[in-house]
């Protein structure tokens, strides 16, 4: 009987201890993931040239930089604003294409935009991830529970 006691306390104990740290690891990594939203420069891709030399395209308060980077320096190559994605205007125009050419009439391809989500803390943008849309993804459950809950 004494065995089962200890044996009790010592899981009681375990159990403190597992969740405090738990509750210390929320509370420390709160304040950094709002920091993480807010990252002014946002790297669009990287390209190896050699072993220690690569290009990167990176974007900065709404100018886009291609960046030569190597073991001991950085060279901005080029500097452009960013562009603008105007899907009205390119559907516009492939229309117009496409009605021109009346014998050669092909399906028009144009990207139907993903509605942009915003960070409830920051208000920032939110940047897609991989599993945006999946099985996988947080987001996918939280707005499946959200409109089955509207819909009652």
């Amino acid at each position: 009987m004494d065995t089962l006691f200890v044996a009790l306390r010592v899981l009681l104990s375990l159990a403190a201890v597992v969740g405090l740290l738990w509750f210390l690891q929320r509370r420390i990594t709160k304040g950094t993931r709002s920091t993480r939203a807010t990252k002014l420069v946002n790297v669009v891709t990287r390209q190896g040239l050699a072993q220690k030399a690569s290009v990167v395209v990176i974007d900065v308060e709404g100018k886009r930089f291609l960046l030569g980077v190597t073991e001991h320096s950085v060279t901005v190559l080029d500097a452009n604003e960013l562009p603008v994605l105007d899907t009205a205007a390119a559907f516009e125009s492939a229309l117009s294409e496409a009605e021109s050419t009346p014998s050669a009439r092909k399906p028009v391809a144009t990207p139907i935009p993903f509605p942009q989500q915003f960070d409830p803390r920051t208000g920032m943008p939110r940047r897609a991830g991989a599993l945006d849309g999946s099985i996988l993804s947080l987001a996918t459950w939280k707005r499946a529970a959200v409109a089955l809950r509207s819909s009652r």
